[in-house]
């Protein structure tokens, strides 16, 4: 692949990153990550660097978000009793109240915010948030007042823009939230998550636009969790294979990763033909969470590209005995299974999974075919055709598949016993051969495999139908004299073909001159020259 240097490159540098906490956390709180930022917090909280009362009126904001009054409320407490004076406990606890139905004890705790932080914009727009959260309708004018609150103390303030976007991305209008985010963007340029927000619009409109702008980010903010990955997401989702690995690979040495980066990593691994250091990770990943259904995916996939068919083959029956009914088995994983049980000589098993496979996906050409080439390893060349024969039926095929196809019916003609569905098969043969002698008269291997099935449909012998089907081969052949001596077997077989059809007619003039180009070419052939003698002396009597 392409991008093979650059995963090299990456994978030789002792880059280290720094983190930045619990205000990662933070970070993807304010991003409307509420999973990631839990986790984030939570693994945090106990830090001695973390500010406690901060931490826990995030906590606390995502359990009200997620329903958990109680817990929320404990978070709320547990703020306060680290940091009375942290205003935003009170704007959290003044919300639950509002959920309460309790508007006094509400106002209460934001005027006790305020009075905690009567200059603080964010704190105002936290408590616009809180009004929004339980009743945007009910609180409309507490929410406009809490607004002007936090204008009034900064002019230049982002997060009643950033709210005010976030109200505008609730309503759908995507032009006028992205309009605000940029804005606080050019009051704060080292707001993260009004870049991230600002990106996550654009993004379906414009995913260049969209990068370029994390990129932005990121040279700003170098050590923000949310920042590295937000830019390897984006790259991930744009099909950008190499820039996302490298992304990917730096964002996983931050201690604010998660798990499932690291598994998307082994994935990026794996495509940029990294499968040593992608089965690796991911088999040490699997230690740690056995079930984990994307891990056992990769894991034999790696061993299949590393040629381990036998360890390929017991981890794919690990994975497809994964019982969860959240796992949804994908064509490629049929069809690989498939491509390994060949590989260890287990054709009639192959068949199995690339059956799955079609049925998993039936517009891909590329299984049907490798369900008839399985079968066409088998001898069982009725199967082989018919399975091809579904490809061309399906309409999605080109001028080369109607050429194997009736290559596909003439080793099937060849082999049946039933002369029924002997003729019916080199009939198609004929029929589909044709076909590609219409599209493609210049291209002497059509012509050839006629001249072949014109053979077997005469019992194996050469006729004249056969025999001009070599001419024409000839003909095409001597196009490129150049290449004679690389195509010498197929000048043989004509000149070979054509002399035999001669002989069983009586013509041995005929015969004799083809024979003996064919022995121009392969002079050293002592039995042809023998033979050749004999056909001279049957002339003279």
């Amino acid at each position: 692949m392409k991008f093979k240097f650059l995963f090299s490159l990456f994978l030789g540098s002792a880059l280290v990153m720094s983190a930045q906490g619990y205000k990662d956390g933070i970070e993807y709180y304010k991003a409307d990550q509420l999973e990631n930022a839990k986790t984030i917090l939570t693994r945090t909280l106990n830090d001695a660097s973390t500010d406690k009362a901060e931490s826990n009126y995030y906590l606390g904001a995502i359990a009200l978000n997620q329903g958990d009054n109680a817990a929320a409320d404990a978070y709320f407490n547990a703020g306060i009793a680290a940091n009375p004076e942290n205003p935003f406990n009170y704007v959290g606890k003044g919300e639950l109240a509002l959920k309460n139905g309790n508007e006094k004890a509400a106002d209460d705790f934001f005027k006790k915010a305020r009075d905690y932080g009567k200059k603080n914009a964010e704190l105002l727009t936290a408590i616009a948030r809180a009004y929004y959260n339980v009743d945007p309708v009910k609180y409309a004018e507490d929410i406009s007042k809490s607004v002007e609150r936090a204008k009034k103390a900064n002019k230049k303030d982002p997060y009643s823009l950033i709210f005010q976007g976030d109200v505008k991305a609730d309503e759908k209008a995507a032009g006028e939230a992205a309009a605000l985010y940029e804005n606080a963007i050019l009051f704060d340029p080292d707001n993260t998550p009004a870049y991230v927000k600002y990106a996550n619009v654009y993004f379906s409109v414009s995913p260049e636009f969209a990068i370029k702008k994390l990129e932005e980010l990121l040279e700003l903010q170098p050590n923000s969790a949310l920042a590295q990955r937000e830019l390897a997401e984006k790259y991930y989702q744009n099909d950008q294979w190499s820039k996302a690995a490298v992304a990917y690979g730096k964002y996983i040495k931050n201690p604010n990763h998660f798990t499932e980066d690291k598994v998307r990593y082994t994935v990026l691994l794996y495509y940029g033909q990294l499968y040593d250091e992608s089965l690796s990770l991911a088999s040490d990943l699997l230690k740690n969470d056995p079930k984990n259904f994307q891990l056992h995916r990769i894991v034999f996939l790696n061993k299949a590209a590393l040629k381990d068919y036998a360890g390929a083959e017991k981890q794919a029956i690990e994975f497809f005995n994964l019982n969860d009914a959240k796992n949804k088995y994908t064509s490629n994983d049929y069809s690989s299974f498939g491509d390994v049980l060949r590989e260890l000589d287990k054709d009639s098993l192959a068949l199995i999974q690339y059956e799955k496979a079609i049925d998993v996906n039936p517009e891909k050409t590329d299984l049907i075919k490798q369900l008839s080439s399985a079968y066409n390893s088998m001898k069982k060349y009725d199967k082989a055709a018919e399975a091809y024969q579904r490809l061309i039926d399906s309409g999605n095929y080109k001028t080369n598949d109607l050429y194997v196809l009736a290559g596909r019916y003439m080793s099937h003609g060849a082999t049946e016993t039933d002369s029924l569905k002997k003729v019916a098969a080199l009939d198609n043969a004929i029929k589909y051969i044709d076909m590609t002698l219409e599209r493609v008269p210049d291209d002497y291997r059509i012509a050839q495999r006629k001249a072949r099935i014109c053979i077997v449909k005469n019992n194996n012998k050469p006729n004249e139908e056969s025999t001009a089907c070599y001419v024409t081969v000839l003909s095409l052949l001597d196009q490129e004299p150049e290449k004679k001596d690389a195509r010498k077997q197929d000048y043989i077989e004509a000149y070979n073909q054509i002399a035999g059809h001669y002989i069983l007619i009586g013509d041995n003039a005929k015969a004799k001159e083809n024979y003996l180009k064919f022995l121009e070419l392969d002079p050293e052939n002592e039995a042809l020259r023998k033979y050749i003698e004999t056909i001279k002396v049957e002339e003279e009597k």
